[in-house]
């Protein structure tokens, strides 16, 4: 009977050890943040952002990574300023650290410019001007 027990409790273990790779094979959700091969990622909270983006965002609206990086260097320089300020207080509750010198990445950078101008027209408020 304990040896029964054994060798049920080690197909069961092999099995699901075989669905574990499965699992990780796979690719990650939509709602995960997006990752970059440059090793960066950007977490988007706001979850009416993704819905938002899948509407807005098609290749025909994409740019090259040096206006994506322009842009973000404004935007990041207008959200800092207005959280330092305490300006849009109840809007805008973090500090984004960003280094300008620094290539994020195309997917990185797209997805940042594109929660500022989700922003923009969402709230009103100025941040790539």
């Amino acid at each position: 009977m304990k040896k029964s027990a054994f060798l049920l409790l080690l197909v069961l273990t092999g099995w699901a050890c075989s669905q574990q790779k499965e699992i990780a094979g796979r690719q990650p959700a939509s709602g995960s943040p997006a990752i970059d091969t440059s090793g960066y990622e950007i977490t988007i909270i706001d979850p009416d952002f993704e819905r938002w983006y899948r509407l807005r965002f098609s290749p025909s609206f994409d740019r090259s990574n040096d206006y994506y990086r322009t842009m973000n260097n404004i935007g990041v320089n207008n959200w800092n300023d207005y959280f330092m300020r305490g300006r849009y207080n109840r809007i805008i509750g973090s500090y984004i650290n960003w280094n300008p010198t620094t290539d994020y990445g195309i997917e990185i950078n797209r997805r940042l410019y594109w929660y500022f101008v989700y922003y923009e027209e969402t709230f009103r408020i100025r941040l790539l001007r």
